[in-house]
């Protein structure tokens, strides 16, 4: 056993982390304060445990190291460090460890098991934060990916009793839920009676994107409201009759100042010009 070895890093805990700070700083590895604090900590438990776990690798002295690990993992990955620079701050852990065994046994075969049985146990936790890293940035970009949605259907009141909703970008199903949720909320909030789509931004329209907006107007219908289809470019016209999509029934402009006319005559509006 190289309890005994690798149990003595503790009393070297100081030294330690003075050398893993500097290599992580020459790395670029590292964010300041905040790091400096989880460094110390994640330092600790790991002496403690390492002292403890008597040799074996997969002792239990480790799952408070690993559950310490996991959120310092996720952080960094929320914090936008690379895979690279996540993976540098266990490898310079194990380096600056080995830096002080080297100190402390002159043995070479003794050494040697020491930095093997480290070795064995930072590595195994090494894959375990590149899994939790790989996991904080699926939830940065499932956030930014809702955040976006979010942004890009915005629903604009555009006048008493009208709403507006410009769509950019493809609609797919899961942006079309998003679109109807906004829409038919903002309808219920309002109480307008009519609703505009404006597809000006969509570069193109296909059955999908067309099955899709058919829907839109059937949920928004459902609320009690008339819907006007807006930006119906001469290349989205062609589109549509090539196809044999049928918008019978629903209200078309090709321009967004039309739609909104049409909802005027429809509210029985008229706008005048000052003098």
């Amino acid at each position: 056993m190289q309890n005994s070895i690798l149990g003595s890093l503790k009393e070297h805990q100081n030294s330690l982390l003075t050398i893993w700070s500097k290599l992580l700083l020459e790395k670029g590895s590292t964010d300041g304060i905040t790091e400096e604090e989880e460094s110390k900590e994640f330092a600790s438990f790991f002496l403690d445990a390492l002292y403890h776990a008597n040799g074996n690798a997969d002792s239990d002295e480790y799952e408070k190291v690993h559950d310490l690990l996991i959120g310092i993992s996720s952080s960094r990955a929320k914090r936008g460090f690379s895979p690279r620079e996540n993976a540098q701050y266990l490898i310079s852990f194990k380096e600056a460890a080995s830096q002080i065994l080297s100190e402390i046994e002159k043995d070479p075969a003794k050494l040697y098991d020491a930095n093997l049985q480290l070795g064995e146990v930072l590595d195994n936790m090494t894959i375990m934060t590149f899994e939790a890293y790989m996991r904080g940035r699926e939830d940065v970009i499932s956030r930014q990916i809702d955040e976006i949605s979010e942004i890009s259907t915005p629903v604009i009141r555009v006048w008493d009793g009208v709403v507006a909703l410009p769509i950019i970008g493809t609609l797919d199903s899961s942006r079309t839920q998003v679109v109807m949720e906004n829409l038919l909320q903002q309808i219920v909030d309002t109480g307008s009676s009519i609703a505009i789509l404006d597809i000006s931004g969509v570069p193109a329209v296909d059955s999908l994107v067309a099955q899709h907006l058919i829907k839109t107007v059937s949920a928004t219908r459902l609320m009690g409201a008339e819907c006007i289809i807006s930006g119906i470019r001469p290349e989205i016209a062609q589109t549509v009759v090539h196809l044999g999509i049928d918008l019978t029934g629903i209200i078309t402009k090709a321009s967004l100042a039309s739609a909104l006319q049409t909802a005027f005559d429809m509210l029985q509006l008229t706008v005048v010009k000052r003098k």
